[in-house]
């Protein structure tokens, strides 16, 4: 058994959306494949929420390492203030101090073969980066998304600093992994002297046992017990203002509800854990939507997954400026196989994916007469299926065991290579 050293932000008990998933289940299933983790990680602390409901599945073999870590907001900041430079490159910069001097300890004891780093907190990177130089041990960088784009981050001084962890990453790692091809068309353009087969794509994808546990659990009872007697669309996850702006879903709404296409009596929208809810609420007043859509608090990841398995329908919301990105909840949708309305850019890469799984029901984000359109076909469809749930093969691939099995191929490759 190899050892593989995995320093991640987003690891149990952290309470988040799809995030946590890729680590956690990249750990569990490399063991499948001759690869055991020593995880590096922040103390619980450092996150606003936990929840203990995902530290059962972390398996007895892998080490985790909680180093001390501190959130510039919340813990150095006095009134809600702090200086900038004290959230650089990320307010979990206090991470890179602890975290070097136990990923020393951690190589000196465990003798990794490869160091694995994941965005998207732009300290673990750094970290992957220090160990790596003082270490040598070959360095997967998992970049997931574009870590830097023309107006990202917004601090000219935080984007200048990413750039530089994204350049300092792309020249020094072995594999600089992408979920999407589109994000490496995006660096293989940035970065022309870096080699093509430097760039690995590892999608993100959904685990068949979580979902076979919720189907059975008490929660998917109690969901499948409270639904109500009408057309139930869920959002899940957070609904970033500007990367997935609902305004024009909202208008679409309200057009149907005046043209009575639409009513409180047989139409209702979730929107669970937007991260927003302030700002959602305010558009749903403006639009007159108090009756038909509702913003739900955060649940604990079972639930969530057995609110997929009983809504009627499963929203998308993707903007255009994310075209090279695919949300990693899509994975889930599509093991859900509940039907998917997506509301995104039909050349993007979210747009790809759901057509080559035979899902057809796809509206612009910023078109509301095509939104209009869409919602009003499945509410008057009588086999709301038809283009709107994934075929069976396609699913399949999406796993996050097939998602390891290609991270232990590229592990193989180094090894053919004679990284090691």
């Amino acid at each position: 058994m190899k050892n593989i050293l995995m320093i991640a932000y987003h690891f149990p008990p952290v309470r988040v959306s799809s995030g946590i998933q890729r680590t956690l289940k990249f750990a569990t299933y490399l063991l499948d494949h001759g690869w055991c983790a020593q995880v590096l990680t922040v103390s619980p602390n450092a996150y606003e929420k936990i929840s203990p409901d995902q530290m059962g599945e972390i398996p007895q073999q892998i080490y985790v390492k909680r180093a001390f870590t501190l959130d510039t907001a919340r813990h150095l900041s006095f009134k809600g203030r702090y200086l900038g430079w004290m959230a650089l490159p990320d307010r979990w910069v206090s991470w890179c101090i602890g975290g070097f001097l136990a990923g020393l300890v951690m190589i000196r004891s465990y003798k990794p073969k490869v160091i694995w780093s994941t965005y998207p907190i732009a300290s673990a990177h750094l970290l992957g980066l220090m160990l790596h130089r003082i270490s040598g041990i070959p360095w997967v960088a998992d970049f997931r998304d574009s870590m830097t784009e023309d107006e990202y981050p917004v601090n000219p001084t935080q984007r200048r600093i990413y750039r530089w962890i994204e350049k300092q990453a792309v020249t020094h790692c072995f594999r600089a992994v992408f979920t999407t091809p589109g994000a490496i068309r995006m660096y293989a353009q940035r970065y022309p002297d870096i080699p093509s087969e430097r760039w690995a794509l590892i999608p993100n994808g959904f685990d068949e046992e979580n979902f076979v546990n919720a189907e059975r659990s008490q929660a998917f009872s109690v969901a499948l017990k409270n639904k109500p007697q009408k057309i139930v669309l869920l959002h899940s996850g957070v609904l970033y203002p500007s990367e997935r702006d609902p305004t024009q879903f909202f208008m679409a709404l309200a057009e149907l509800l005046q043209e009575k296409v639409i009513d409180s009596q047989g139409f209702k929208v979730i929107l669970r854990a937007t991260g927003h809810d302030e700002l959602h609420r305010q558009a749903i007043d403006e639009f007159g939507l108090g009756e038909i859509v509702f913003l739900e608090p955060s649940v604990d990841y079972e639930s969530a997954l057995a609110e997929m398995l009983v809504v009627d329908g499963l929203l998308v919301f993707q903007a255009t400026n994310c075209n090279h990105q695919i949300p990693a909840k899509i994975y889930e949708y599509l093991r859900a196989k509940r039907p998917i309305l997506a509301l995104t850019d039909l050349q993007g890469d979210t747009a790809v994916i759901l057509k080559d799984a035979g899902i057809s029901s796809i509206a612009s984000l910023d078109d509301k007469n095509a939104i209009s359109l869409l919602i009003a076909d499945f509410v008057k469809r009588e086999n709301k299926s038809i283009g709107a749930i994934a075929d069976e093969e396609v699913v399949a691939v999406h796993s996050r065991q097939f998602q390891a099995q290609l991270l232990a191929e590229l592990l193989a490759d180094m090894t053919l290579n004679k990284t090691f």
